[in-house]
């Protein structure tokens, strides 16, 4: 374990580069507003789909309240990053936990991810999978009918193509939803196979919901790079 904070900084990026992450410490990053000193900065690059988290390393003996999570929320949300992170591992207050709660802060501990490495990273892939979901139904919706049904986003009333993007959110978003409650084997839905013809009908861990939805989800990210030329 680490024996002050510059040493817990680096344990948590090389944390991050195990799991096969770009992760980079005390780096400056302009936001909307101002500019931000991160601790850990995070990127993944998936099919040409960049994502970026921001990690606060906290080296304390108190556990971290709540303003600290509203403040890394403001932080994230003027650097439009996809999620931040505060590890601390003297815990986090209750107050900080709630504020957390369905946003895309995330609060937990070095020695937890350690503990449960294989299950911290699922995890952390479960919700990059979440977000990622939510932003393609998103962009999907803001693109005009035309550009869809051009750029193969959705059949045409006449078209035998039956790929449509907004069946491939929905169906990756009831796997989401279900797996995100740990309870397996999930069982697909019929509707959703027909959705996502790839989509097995038993999904036995979580290994198996990222291996499955991965693919489904950066071609459908790659078709909206391609329509949003054309918006």
């Amino acid at each position: 374990m680490a024996n002050d904070w510059k040493e817990y900084q680096e344990e948590a990026a090389e944390f991050f580069r195990s799991i096969g992450l770009k992760a980079e410490t005390d780096v400056t990053l302009q936001g909307v507003r101002t500019t931000h000193d991160v601790d850990v900065y995070v990127q993944i690059d998936v099919a040409g789909f960049k994502v970026r988290w921001i990690v606060e390393c906290k080296y304390w003996k108190s556990a971290v309240n709540k303003l600290h999570v509203m403040g890394l929320r403001e932080i994230a949300a003027d650097l439009g990053v996809d999620r931040g992170i505060i590890l601390c591992e003297s815990g986090f207050q209750s107050g900080a936990v709630e504020a957390a709660s369905l946003t895309n802060v995330q609060v937990t501990s070095l020695e937890a991810l350690g503990e449960t490495s294989q299950e911290a990273i699922y995890a952390f892939r479960l919700r990059d999978l979440f977000d990622r979901t939510e932003k393609c139904r998103e962009r999907y919706w803001d693109l005009p009918k035309g550009v869809r049904i051009e750029h193969g986003l959705r059949p045409d009333l006449f078209s035998d193509d039956t790929y449509s993007g907004q069946f491939v959110v929905e169906a990756a978003s009831n796997v989401i939803s279900k797996a995100s409650r740990g309870i397996f084997p999930i069982e697909s839905d019929i509707s959703d196979r027909i959705k996502a013809p790839s989509l097995p009908a038993l999904l036995f861990n979580y290994g198996e919901v990222v291996a499955v939805l991965e693919p489904l989800l950066a071609e459908l990210e790659s078709k909206l790079n391609a329509a949003a030329v054309f918006k």
